[in-house]
């Protein structure tokens, strides 16, 4: 681990799959909102949620959505660091991860 220096695997690997995509969708979340304010902190925000993607899809709990764990870093990547050629919006991937953060709340409260 590079970026978040106190997390394991171990403890990464024993969240669900809810948490670990709302924990990555709040740094993509700071990524956004960042990237007017301050391209460090937008910077830091990306490289911390996709390490957290990359370990997401090592997870082998996560074997089955790979496919869709992988477009989804290509996605993100592409939006944030590249030309964004899928014509990704702010709002497309809000909405797609806060959804995640709805089930975890729901499954942690339930």
């Amino acid at each position: 681990m590079f970026f978040h220096k106190d997390l394991t695997k171990e403890k990464w690997f024993s969240l669900d799959f809810f948490m670990q995509m709302a924990n990555i969708g709040a740094e993509v979340g700071r990524a956004i909102n960042w990237r007017k304010k301050d391209k460090s902190l937008s910077q830091s925000a990306i490289y911390r949620g996709l390490e957290l993607l990359d370990l997401t899809i090592e997870d082998k709990k996560n074997k089955k959505k790979l496919k869709e764990l992988c477009r989804l870093r290509e996605i993100v990547s592409d939006y944030l660091c590249f030309d964004n050629i899928y014509k990704s919006t702010d709002t497309e991937l809000n909405n797609y991860f806060i959804l995640f953060g709805y089930a975890s709340a729901l499954k942690r409260y339930a």
